[in-house]
């Protein structure tokens, strides 16, 4: 199976790097309560095989089942994740079509829920959540949050393309996670393992961490260290780095729901945290065995696949294709640690 890395993902050394800017402001993703709505627009590739390429201008959209490879029929999609505690849709970081579609399952999530629906984003780290808080809750603008929140340095990639779901946050008065470990303490772990952490660093760690022997997920992993960090850090210290960022992510979030009863969650965050339901979804079904998940990755995709691609089968509960802008074809991302 053979990956495309695309862009630039997180660091572990306290610096990302945003590869190019995409603008999300002149696109349009509405939901119109079902996925039929996407097929009116001509050019936009209807939910089953055989669509037409859409057109440029607008994001590509067609959903299979991850598992049976079956295309969704109109609306099943979003009565999916209306019917879901926890959904997981998992992004290219520079691609504004993924982001989009996030948007429109936190949409349906927000009709089923109402309020009562928790955004979890990897984007910010856990020492970030007063000043997420203030953001979500309209104390502070946009301006004071990129500034206090450090957006640039803490994530790198454009606010624009994740701004209409912070808007759509605050105008419907949802609450907002900040999900992910300081990228120091990812970086200490690359660098000398679990057992390298100091006292006040294992802090920032959850409870009963665990690290993955998911098979398919190592390989996945594996692919990313052998072409890029194995020259840098010893594997076993990598997986360790890479299952204690998924396991705060998903104990975040596992912590909210349970503590919140009623209130349902969407887990924004790349697909390397997603995929095989390995990652994030892993880890908050462990914690919160209850809730009813669901996950979608994307893929971009000039058209709707005529058929369900065997390499993509079981990358999660479904695969979500969108046009990608930059590179032909579909794309799949991976998780790459840059030191």
């Amino acid at each position: 199976m053979k990956y495309s890395f695309r862009g630039l993902f997180a660091s572990l050394c306290g610096f990302l790097l945003f590869a190019g800017q995409v603008s999300a402001g002149s696109l349009s993703f509405d939901q119109k309560g079902d996925l039929a709505a996407f097929a009116e627009s001509p050019g936009i590739p209807a939910p089953v095989p055989g669509a037409a390429a859409a057109a440029a201008e607008l994001p590509g959209f067609c959903v299979f089942n991850g598992t049976g490879g079956s295309a969704l029929d109109s609306g099943a999609a979003f009565a999916a994740i209306r019917g879901s505690d926890v959904v997981y849709v998992g992004e290219s970081h520079d691609q504004a079509n993924d982001h989009l579609a996030q948007l429109e399952a936190l949409k349906a999530l927000s009709e089923a829920r109402g309020g009562s629906v928790v955004v979890g984003f990897e984007m910010l780290n856990m020492t970030l959540q007063p000043v997420l808080d203030e953001y979500a809750s309209g104390k502070i603008t946009e301006a004071e949050f990129l500034r206090k929140a450090d957006w640039q340095k803490e994530w790198g990639f454009d606010f624009n393309l994740y701004k209409p779901i912070f808007d759509f946050i605050r105008e419907k008065e949802l609450s907002a996670l900040a999900l992910n470990l300081p990228k120091k303490i990812v970086s200490r772990i690359a660098m000398a393992g679990l057992a390298g952490l100091t006292p006040a660093e294992q802090k920032y760690l959850p409870a009963n961490l665990h690290v993955t022997t998911d098979e398919k997920y190592i390989a996945y992993i594996k692919e990313s260290f052998d072409g890029h960090m194995s020259d840098m850090f010893k594997f076993e210290n990598y997986l360790a780095a890479m299952s204690a960022w998924n396991e705060t992510m998903g104990a975040r979030l596992a912590d909210f729901i349970n503590s919140n009863p009623g209130f349902a969650g969407l887990a924004v965050a790349g697909s390397g945290h997603i995929i095989y339901n390995a990652g994030i979804p892993a880890s908050l079904k462990a914690r919160a065995p209850g809730a009813r998940g669901l996950s979608f990755i994307m893929q971009g995709a000039d058209a709707c696949p005529s058929a369900f691609p065997e390499d993509d089968k079981g990358l999660a509960d479904y695969v979500w294709y969108v046009r990608h802008t930059g590179q032909p074809g579909r794309t799949r991302t991976a998780p790459l640690l840059l030191p």
